[in-house]
């Protein structure tokens, strides 16, 4: 006789899980390359090699690694903070690292772009050192920067509760120093997590929109981003070109994805 199972078995689960994917990913995507696929290669190797799309590609790409790696180092530094440290308004300080979940993009965008305008608060300073910060690829870096850095405290700070203090009381009675503790103990069990978080933040800042179409200035060549693009493309009745331009990018994307999990399984299997 068969085991009466609580929950439901396999085959209705799977076939839940493939119709929910399938809504909301697989085929809103295959809509995406039907869509695109109206043009020729020709047609696709033109509007993808424009100077125009290359050098939104380049911003976009380039500031979103940018973003990613400055978030995972001052990412490790915060999570360190809040874990291994007691001090008042710690709790206050553990919830403002949340504030970019629930703020909305364009809220953040126009906060960022008041503070870092040459007569903003932050953009005045750095206006007179010469540095200007808004309506230049150094916003669209704070933008995505600012909407990233959730994301590596919130993988890294769970990694490194788990870890306790056991490895650190262990190196010390061997004879290792602090930096040596941190260096050769600490940090390669954190690189996981690390990666992980650079993915989560460098994912989240590719497809950026809201936050960054203000403080940007949107210059054609200078200072535009490929979903600001695809916008226009859209506002222009070009749907195909649009279409193109979100699949090629969507390609790129999930490449990079590809093998940066691809080095974190094999980071994985050697720390095993």
């Amino acid at each position: 006789m068969a085991k009466q199972r609580v929950i439901p078995g396999f085959g209705l689960s799977m076939g839940i899980t493939i119709f929910w994917l399938s809504g909301i990913i697989l085929i809103p995507l295959a809509a995406l390359f039907i869509k695109a696929a109206g043009l020729g290669p020709a047609e696709w190797w033109s509007i993808l090699t424009s100077p125009r799309t290359l050098a939104a590609a380049r911003l976009t790409f380039g500031a979103s690694a940018a973003a990613a790696s400055v978030s995972v180092v001052f990412g490790l530094l915060v999570s360190w903070v809040l874990v291994r440290y007691e001090f008042p308004g710690r709790k206050l300080l553990d919830a403002i690292v949340d504030l970019p979940f629930a703020l909305p993009t364009a809220v953040a965008g126009i906060t960022l772009t008041q503070i870092y305008a040459p007569n903003g608060w932050i953009g005045k300073i750095l206006f007179e050192w010469g540095i200007k910060s808004a309506y230049t690829p150094i916003g669209v870096f704070i933008a995505l920067t600012f909407i990233g850095f959730p994301f590596v405290v919130r993988t890294v700070q769970p990694v490194m509760e788990d870890l306790g203090h056991e490895l650190e009381e262990a190196s010390a009675s061997l004879g290792a120093g602090r930096w040596t503790t941190f260096r050769r103990v600490i940090f390669p069990m954190l690189v996981p997590a690390l990666i992980t978080g650079f993915t989560l933040a460098f994912a989240r800042a590719i497809g950026e929109y809201g936050s960054v179409i203000f403080i940007s200035g949107n210059l054609p060549m200078k200072t535009e981003i490929l979903p600001l693009l695809i916008v226009k493309q859209l506002e222009q009745f070009k749907y195909e070109a649009a279409a193109v331009i979100a699949s090629g990018m969507l390609i790129v994307s999930f490449g990079l994805l590809f093998l940066i999990n691809l080095l974190q399984r094999r980071l994985n299997w050697q720390t095993r």
